[in-house]
């Protein structure tokens, strides 16, 4: 009987470990070199051109009225954005009321102040006295216990918050509404069979998860009228831009005095840049980090070119 050899088998050996090339992208070197290269020749021509007056800039950057006029934009910002804020709430809640009449005064309101300039505004409130004379409060077509002036009512600076926070309060209730709906129904609906009013659930239940939605283009609107104060100058509001005005007008230096205040609303909305970064941070807890991309994540891509 033949005898059948068995044979040993062998594995095979184990492949080579790969090595990956990254790929190259010349295109991108190409075009960073030219970035690189345009904002230095722009730098050095700004640098070194006199008419900047960049001596000038130095000497107004932190001139009492300059100071001056930073405060009041600050106080004109702060004060005309909590209004708007407030403002916009009720009008997102009175927007998606089931009442038709409550609903319509909102979308009334909304459709004027967003379709109408910023500056148009600001000149009727500006106005606003030859319509209005006095402003009384009473019983409706009766008998009025208070009167005031509105020369005495509409100061420069109520005038101003008026036609800001009142426009922005149009933006903000479209940009509330907008995280309300971001909310599904289900949690409506929870809270209803728990027992809560329609408003009770707004204000404890759907807000505090449509914030995530809300903050980021409130940080915008925030940012935007800082830089929408700057209209009020053409009421002859000492604020910053014409405070500037006002110096410029005076000596002549107008470029170097222009480039003090674009310091300043540079300085200004940067902080409130940071600002609104730790604030969506504080939000978008819980959001998975996998969809956050870090600064370093971005620098570690670009050394990859």
């Amino acid at each position: 009987m033949p005898s059948i050899e068995a044979t040993e088998s062998t594995e095979p050996g184990r492949p080579d470990d790969i090595k990956a090339v990254p790929v190259r992208r010349p295109g991108r070197w190409i075009a960073t070199v030219l970035v690189l290269w345009v904002g230095a020749a722009a730098i050095n021509s700004v640098a070194n051109n006199p008419r900047f007056g960049w001596g000038v800039v130095g000497h107004y950057m932190f001139d009492p009225r300059v100071l001056h006029g930073v405060r009041i934009t600050i106080e004109l910002t702060v004060v005309s954005m909590v209004m708007g804020v407030v403002g916009g709430v009720a009008l997102a809640v009175m927007r998606m009321s089931p009442n038709p009449l409550v609903s319509s005064v909102s979308w009334l309101y909304i459709w004027f102040f967003r379709g109408t300039p910023l500056l148009v505004q600001i000149f009727f409130w500006y106005f606003a006295g030859a319509l209005f004379p006095s402003f009384a409060i009473g019983i409706p077509f009766g008998p009025a216990f208070f009167h005031i002036s509105a020369n005495s009512a509409l100061k420069p600076f109520v005038v101003c918050v008026l036609a800001l926070g009142l426009n922005e309060a149009a933006y903000m209730a479209e940009i509330v509404r907008a995280g309300v709906i971001s909310v599904g129904e289900g949690q409506t609906q929870a809270a209803s069979s728990l027992g809560m009013g329609r408003l009770m659930a707004i204000r404890r239940i759907v807000l505090p998860q449509a914030m995530r939605v809300i903050i980021p283009p409130t940080g915008n609107e925030a940012i935007s009228m800082l830089k929408n104060t700057s209209l009020v100058s053409v009421i002859a509001y000492t604020e910053l831009f014409y405070t500037v005005q006002l110096i410029y007008a005076a000596n002549y230096k107008t470029i170097p005095l222009l480039i003090v205040s674009c310091f300043w609303y540079l300085l200004m909305t940067s902080v409130m840049y940071v600002g609104q970064y730790f604030v969506e941070r504080r939000f978008e807890r819980g959001v998975s980090r996998a969809d956050q991309v870090s600064l370093r994540a971005r620098w570690l891509e670009f050394r990859h070119f």
